[in-house]
């Protein structure tokens, strides 16, 4: 009885967070971006103001869905995301999961699809904080190396899509490994897991899993591209090769980590309680 009520509980949840998310995106649209640009006329600085409005209030997003109930989640590691100028790799199993990274990093760019910024809920954070459309062709890696020499931390998910539902790592597209080879910076991965799934591809969003489900969010240490690469006669080569080195690295780390084990054992004990909130990294909540 207690585990069909909590399923009811949390689909009714979820539909509710769809909704704030939405109406969320409207007002920022409508009301919140036109009244920040009457008092800041420079367009870099309007960026980076929206950049922080929109990470509150994801960090709030966030903080809603998991006081709900919807799920709980753990970090490790986010204080390597206190830095600028970081190239962001990370794998892509949840719809949630750019909502995440966002409300953890400081002054965050984001890689998006270009449909985001025509959808009357995404428009208005797309166009403000001015992030990249993954449809800006040739541009796309000369903008993303500009908005890391700026000091910005550039997001991207390099499977290009959210993780197909058997948990297989999607082919790495090519344009991670182009800006780290091009822009000549090092790649700060994070290593995402959610158990039991919920919000992944090709699944409607209600459709949610029978337990609450848990996510594992790691910022892992840098990894310095010139040791994945080689010495590599052309810039060609050198991106071919990183885009190997990374799918081996993401492959392995998501399915050998002990982030896989442990996400896999926690669901089964007494971490579907909410447990008390602390500290960020290395802590539950």
């Amino acid at each position: 009885m207690y585990k069909c009520l909590n399923y009811i509980w949390r689909l009714c949840a979820t539909a509710l967070s769809y909704i704030c998310f939405g109406l969320g995106g409207l007002v920022l649209w409508i009301v919140v971006f036109p009244a920040l640009s009457l008092f800041v006329r420079d367009r870099q600085r309007l960026s980076i103001a929206a950049r922080w409005v929109i990470r509150q209030t994801f960090r709030a997003f966030v903080g809603l869905m998991h006081r709900l109930g919807i799920f709980t989640y753990e970090t490790h590691g986010l204080d390597r995301l206190n830095r600028h100028g970081l190239l962001i790799l990370a794998n892509h199993p949840t719809l949630i999961d750019v909502v995440f990274l966002i409300s953890f990093t400081a002054r965050a760019d984001c890689v998006v699809k270009a449909g985001l910024a025509t959808n009357p809920f995404t428009r208005g954070p797309v166009t403000a904080a001015g992030f990249i459309h993954n449809n800006a062709g040739p541009e796309l890696v000369s903008d993303s190396v500009a908005s890391l020499r700026a000091g910005n931390n550039l997001i991207i998910f390099p499977e290009g899509t959210r993780t197909p539902m058997d948990g297989t790592l999607a082919k790495l597209q090519r344009g991670a490994s182009n800006v780290a080879v091009r822009g000549e910076v090092d790649v700060t991965p994070v290593l995402i897991q959610c158990n039991p799934l919920m919000l992944v591809k090709g699944v409607p969003w209600w459709k949610i899993p029978g337990n609450r489900p848990h996510f594992r969010i790691e910022v892992r240490e840098d990894l310095p591209i010139a040791s994945l690469t080689g010495p590599c006669a052309s810039d060609a080569l050198a991106v071919r090769r990183l885009t190997e080195r990374l799918t081996d690295y993401f492959i392995t780390e998501i399915h050998s980590g002990p982030g896989h084990t442990n996400a896999r054992t926690r669901n089964q004990g007494t971490h579907h309680q909410f447990p008390c909130v602390g500290e960020h990294n290395g802590q539950r909540y």
